[in-house]
């Protein structure tokens, strides 16, 4: 990538540090917006050069959700262009140490991942003289704040990149919304900031979300999930089941004891999945309690003579996964990101890889009720209620599927159930 080609608001972010610019005298810059809108690429330039122009021998917070996904989406991007221009860097690892030579200084780079609240600790006690924090909304708020209380050298400036999430986020609400008072450039991106996409590409992308999730990826916008989760799905979507026998098959399991507990039967044929059958109980509705021994025959007999590859049951359900390893079930706990996996479910639903058949009466009951709480407390979460046979196929999709799906790569904050 050359300086030449970038879109006007890339070069406000190259350029917003050096002196004379009228953004010169901010101390923070936020950039959030759509995902693929080339806000990543310009920041993390534009922080690294603003660093080993303005300071020698100092150092820096260079932040993600985790070590591994800042190295992967930043570091990793960052670093070989440096390099092109000059740079000399090397890497300790086992520190976590980022020393950078360029521009005839020498600084130093400390990186960061801010997964959990307990995350703030490892910030504490470090002098920075700038920090730079890729998707930050995905980090908790006692992180973030414990990282900018870091940044008390002279000239110090603060860097913030991410998508949106709904309009009550804390970030949102603090330092977007209230960017004038705390002396912030506020750069709000799209796709269109993004040179390097073609029209095709952006086509492409805006045909993988709906709802919500468009607003936010697509569109770069803060908006409030409500409504039903997924709200694209009509009876036309549904099918008969194909004519067994199958390629592969699967079970997927949310388990309950008091609440419901769904199991759906997956097949194969010509790379989509079907949801054949199913097994729905509910202990409330029924006024009694089955033993995991007897959700274990109820799985036996959902199988039937089908060779099954896999279960794949709630991560949660670690003594009804035992009866089932006894019995000689090849068992998979099952991925629980619960935001990540209902944007992959949709995606996967909208373009037909993943069908729900006529019979399975319970999971297309939810399809109408599984909704968004409206009552989050700022965050997205869906009602827990009507929800079972929706986190089966989501704990099919998110861990049989997952790892195969390609297209654009959207983080979110794990929703603890």
């Amino acid at each position: 990538m050359s300086y030449a080609r970038f879109s006007p608001k890339q070069r406000t972010v190259m350029t917003w540090w050096i002196p004379g610019n009228p953004n010169a005298q901010k101390e923070a810059i936020v950039c959030d917006g759509a995902v693929r809108s080339g806000k990543t690429m310009a920041m993390g330039l534009s922080f690294f050069l603003w660093a080993s122009t303005c300071f020698d021998g100092m150092r820096f917070g260079v932040c993600g959700k985790t070590i591994s996904s800042l190295r992967r989406n930043v570091l990793s991007e960052i670093l070989p262009r440096l390099a092109q221009l000059g740079a000399v860097w090397k890497e300790k690892r086992s520190e976590n140490l980022l020393t950078l030579r360029f521009l005839g200084h020498e600084n130093q780079f400390y990186v960061f991942g801010g997964r959990d609240e307990s995350s703030a600790s490892l910030i504490q006690g470090i002098t920075f003289a700038g920090i730079l924090m890729d998707e930050v909304a995905l980090m908790p708020r006692s992180f973030v704040e414990q990282a900018c209380a870091r940044c008390s050298v002279a000239g110090s400036r603060m860097w913030f990149n991410c998508n949106p999430a709904g309009p009550s986020h804390w970030f949102y609400k603090t330092w977007i919304q209230e960017a004038e008072q705390r002396n912030c450039l506020r750069l709000h991106f799209t796709m269109e900031d993004n040179p390097s996409l073609t029209d095709q590409i952006r086509r492409r992308y805006q045909r993988l979300y709906t709802g919500v999730f468009y607003r936010r990826f697509i569109l770069g916008q803060w908006v409030q999930a409500e409504g039903r989760v997924y709200d694209f799905f009509e009876p036309d979507m549904v099918a008969d089941p194909p004519a067994e026998p199958l390629e592969k098959y699967y079970i997927s399991c949310d388990y309950g004891t008091v609440n419901p507990t769904s199991m759906g039967l997956w097949g194969r044929k010509n790379g989509v999945w079907y949801r054949i059958r199913e097994f729905y109980f509910n202990s409330r509705a029924e006024m009694r309690q089955m033993t995991d021994e007897e959700y274990a025959a109820a799985m036996k007999k959902l199988a039937g003579e089908r060779p099954i590859t896999a279960v794949v049951v709630d991560p949660s359900a670690a003594s009804f996964m035992e009866v089932l390893r006894r019995q000689g079930w090849r068992v998979q706990k099952a991925k629980n990101d619960v935001l990540a996996g209902i944007r992959l479910t949709a995606d996967c639903l909208k373009k037909g890889k993943v069908v729900i058949c006529s019979g399975c009466d319970d999971c297309l009951r939810e399809m109408d009720t599984y909704v968004w709480n409206p009552q989050g407390g700022g965050l997205d979460r869906v009602k827990k209620e009507n929800d079972h046979a929706m986190d089966d196929m989501r704990y099919f999709v998110s861990t049989i599927l997952g790892d195969k799906q390609t297209g654009i790569m959207v983080c979110s904050v794990e929703r603890k159930q």
